[in-house]
């Protein structure tokens, strides 16, 4: 039976709010040994930007210490931890998530292992914190402060707690997991995408991310489209300018009532958009303004019902539009299915499911020769590992002969998967 541990052993440390704490801190780091345990917590769901509010990092020999990167401000003595370190290795659990935000302060890895998806290349059933240290080490942590607003000040005691229990344990649980990728031949595999993750460009912003609001796929009425564009945008401008999420300004049900059953006039307006937030001081007049400019739009100023496509389509659509390429992907799916099972790895984690469909849709090459060169290019231009590379070129290029479908059942958004797994931290 798993040991519960409700606090760091050696006790929560006093929290660093100062430019002359963080240096010390540097110092202590520094008369340590081994890799370095770093984690972040953001005020998610709650705040507009994606900033770290709190950072726990620990050392073997070097203490487990709590920064308030708010409080500690903007300071040389950042970058001065980040060079110190420079060539170390840090642990991130969920790294994809807290990489943005640790560099916004000025610490950037060069060398990191992830165990989030250490874990799920060593085929760990779930790689959450919380479980991965069940059952890896035999302990469970504390999580019952996983959602709370850290933006708040002062930070409660019990939440520094939880806080520091996320990096107290990451160094052994980094050291039981690399075990696991040594005896399975994956440690090369895990190294890869670590680096990948480091040298990836910052994601570009979505075009049109109005479009994103829950429910809108419901929508057929143009000018409602055009007035959940024109409140989303004001909403998410507002949102930016006092830091608050937009979905606390007013969340997207309120949207699309206002966009589909339009108040008349004003007062309505505004006891629809006060119904569902505790904000009374909003520009209630500018977006009432908006709103009706929206509901009077026509034509060409009216936004699409869809935006034209500027990738491949999604599978859903495979069998009619490209019916052969429809086949090549059923077996691929399958192939891959296969080989990730073989290698006890998710298949989203083996090779992106938007990697495979750009192999199956055009019309592959006659030579068997000339189909591993055009499957490694597209693989390479996308962006595939070595590793992927070398354990999914034979299965899809062996399917681009195919020209029936397996029978599979095609589910409504497949084919718009993300390129990576939802990563899981807690």
């Amino acid at each position: 039976m798993a040991e519960a541990l409700l606090a760091p052993l050696s006790g929560v440390p006093d929290l660093i709010e100062t430019s002359e704490a963080l240096a010390e801190m540097t110092s202590q780091l520094s008369h340590g040994t081994g890799p370095i345990a770093i984690d972040a917590e953001r005020a998610s769901g709650y705040k507009y930007s994606a900033r770290a509010y709190l950072i726990q990092i620990k050392r073997n020999g070097g203490g487990l210490h709590l920064i308030d990167p708010i409080a500690v401000g903007q300071t040389h003595y950042w970058s001065e931890l980040n060079d110190a370190f420079a060539d170390q290795e840090w642990i991130i659990h969920a790294s994809t998530q807290d990489l943005a935000c640790l560099r916004e302060v000025g610490i950037n890895p060069q060398i990191m292992f992830d165990t989030e998806l250490a874990g799920r290349i060593a085929g760990c059933e779930r790689v959450g914190l919380g479980p991965l240290t069940e059952q890896l080490l035999g302990v469970t942590l504390a999580k019952e402060h996983s959602a709370v607003d850290w933006s708040i000040r002062p930070l409660r005691p019990e939440w520094l707690n939880y806080a520091a229990l996320d990096v107290e344990l990451l160094i052994e649980l980094r050291n039981e997991i690399e075990k696991l990728l040594i005896a399975a031949g994956k440690l090369e595999w895990a190294k890869e995408d670590f680096a990948a993750i480091l040298k990836a460009p910052a994601p570009q912003p979505r075009k049109d991310p109005w479009r994103r609001a829950s429910g809108i796929h419901k929508i057929r009425d143009l000018n409602a489209l055009a007035i959940i564009r024109a409140l989303w945008i004001a909403r998410n401008e507002f949102g930016k300018e006092i830091d608050l999420a937009p979905g606390r300004v007013f969340n997207d049900e309120t949207l699309l009532a206002i966009a589909t059953k339009p108040p008349k006039g004003f007062g309505d307006f505004k006891k629809a958009l006060l119904r569902r937030t505790r904000l009374t001081d909003m520009p209630f007049e500018e977006w009432f303004k908006l709103f009706e400019e929206a509901q009077n739009l026509e034509g060409e100023d009216l936004p699409k019902l869809r935006l034209p496509s500027e990738g491949l389509p999604p599978a859903k659509m495979w069998q009619s539009r490209n019916p052969i390429g429809y086949a090549r992907l059923t077996h691929a799916k399958a192939a891959i299915a296969e080989c990730a099972a073989a290698n006890v790895i998710p298949p989203e984690n083996l090779i992106s499911p938007e990697a495979v469909r750009r192999v199956c849709w055009p019309t592959p090459p006659e030579s068997d020769t000339d189909r591993r060169a055009f499957v490694t290019n597209e693989l390479v231009e996308f962006g595939a590992r070595p590793w992927q590379i070398e354990l999914v070129l034979g299965p899809l290029t062996a399917i681009l002969s195919e020209k029936e479908p397996l029978v599979v059942e095609v589910t409504e958004g497949e084919g718009d998967e993300p390129e990576t797994p939802t990563a899981e931290s807690d």
